[in-house]
């Protein structure tokens, strides 16, 4: 019984944590391996991270798995990576399945490999009845293309006479977002001692708390995972408003 997970109040949860998993490589190579044997450790934390959300409820979990810039990495890393997302999906689909998750894929997913892009829609498409939480993975995500291409929609919609530039709102825009269907992040957590959001969800955590960790992602445990929402209801969001208004609503 973790005794972390006992300080946590079940009525004060996020519903959205995002996560940042960062520190594979530096993670690999402080024990003189390269930075492919980083990823490939990483599973385990991954397991951590969706067992956690599972066992306190928290019904939406995104996980920021490969970055638009991710790209530009060395071609060996990008296949290693590729690859290993293909045996993950087959080793854990089925025990998504069982834990009742949905997922979700967000991202450009025209430049995944066939063989990969086929392996995660098999996955959406077995799990798209289930209803105990949802797991997204953000794969060839780059925020600012996304939000680029809603701004493109939404333009050629207006000059076409879908829509009416002074109905835009916030609401509308995050229509044409990859992450239409998903609630608003409310607790991004991040990896490795970097302080920074590297293109992830920039419009989606316009309020989340954020927590930066001095830990590298292999590392992550649940009892992590867990002190980082202790640590989210020990905060007061306010959302702009005073604390006094907070306290009367």
């Amino acid at each position: 019984m973790s005794l972390i997970k006992d300080k946590i109040d079940p009525e004060n949860l996020p519903q959205h944590v995002a996560i940042i998993m960062d520190g594979n490589g530096r993670w690999a190579k402080t024990r003189g391996e390269e930075r492919t044997f980083g990823h490939r450790n990483a599973i385990d934390a991954v397991r951590n991270a969706i067992n956690a959300c599972n066992e306190i409820h928290i019904p939406y979990l995104t996980l920021y798995t490969f970055s638009s810039e991710n790209w530009n990495r060395p071609a060996e890393e990008v296949n290693t990576l590729m690859n290993l997302l293909v045996e993950t999906l087959l080793l854990e689909a089925e025990e998504i399945f069982s834990k009742g998750l949905k997922m979700h894929v967000i991202g450009n997913l025209e430049k995944l490999p066939p063989l990969v892009k086929d392996q995660l829609l098999r996955v959406v498409e077995l799990t798209k009845e289930n209803t105990k939480g949802n797991l997204v993975l953000a794969i060839s995500y780059g925020s600012q293309h996304e939000i680029l291409n809603a701004v493109k929609s939404i333009s050629n919609e207006v000059k076409e006479g879908k829509i009416d530039a002074g109905n835009i709102d916030e609401k509308l825009f995050e229509s044409y977002l990859y992450t239409k269907d998903l609630p608003p992040v409310d607790l991004l957590i991040r990896t490795s001692g970097e302080i920074r959001i590297s293109n992830f969800l920039l419009w989606q955590i316009a309020y989340a708390e954020l927590q930066f960790l001095d830990v590298l992602w292999p590392d992550f445990t649940k009892d992590i995972f867990f002190q980082c929402i202790v640590n989210y209801q020990n905060k007061e969001r306010r959302f702009g408003m005073t604390g006094e208004q907070i306290k009367i609503q």
